[in-house]
């Protein structure tokens, strides 16, 4: 049985820019999901405490143990790359797999709303200025 929310959502979905939203905060969700959840693993396997790591680093304990617990982190890419250096490890970027790309990249590269109507080429060396 469906539930008024997901009947909501498919209906909201429609709306290409509430899609578009929907699309970015997902992923903006699940890909720092999955960054913060492997430092952790990888911090616990280390053995390290928040603190040891937050020493290592050179930051505040609290902001380590934010990190890691509050339910809507959102480090910055600089605070990410030096726990990964602390754990030995590194951040990278990876190819969405073609399912996700035709899920995620397609609908953002698509132009709402005639938005692409707003960028005119230039006539010195092409490059685009807004109107």
């Amino acid at each position: 049985m469906r539930s008024v929310f997901w009947d909501d959502l498919a209906r909201d979905l429609k709306d290409s820019e509430f899609a578009r939203e929907y699309i970015i905060e997902s992923v903006r969700i699940a890909t720092i999901d999955a960054v913060i959840n492997s430092l952790d693993d990888a911090r616990v396997s280390a053995g390290m405490s928040k603190a040891a790591l937050a020493r290592a680093i050179g930051a505040e304990a609290a902001t380590v143990r934010r990190m890691f617990s509050t339910s809507r982190p959102n480090p910055t890419l600089g605070t990410l790359a030096e726990v990964a250096a602390a754990l030995g490890l590194r951040i990278t970027v990876e190819p969405l797999s073609d399912e996700e790309r035709s899920m995620v990249t397609v609908p953002l590269q698509a132009d709402p709303v005639g938005r692409d109507a707003f960028v005119q080429p230039r006539k010195d060396k092409g490059k685009a200025r807004a109107a």
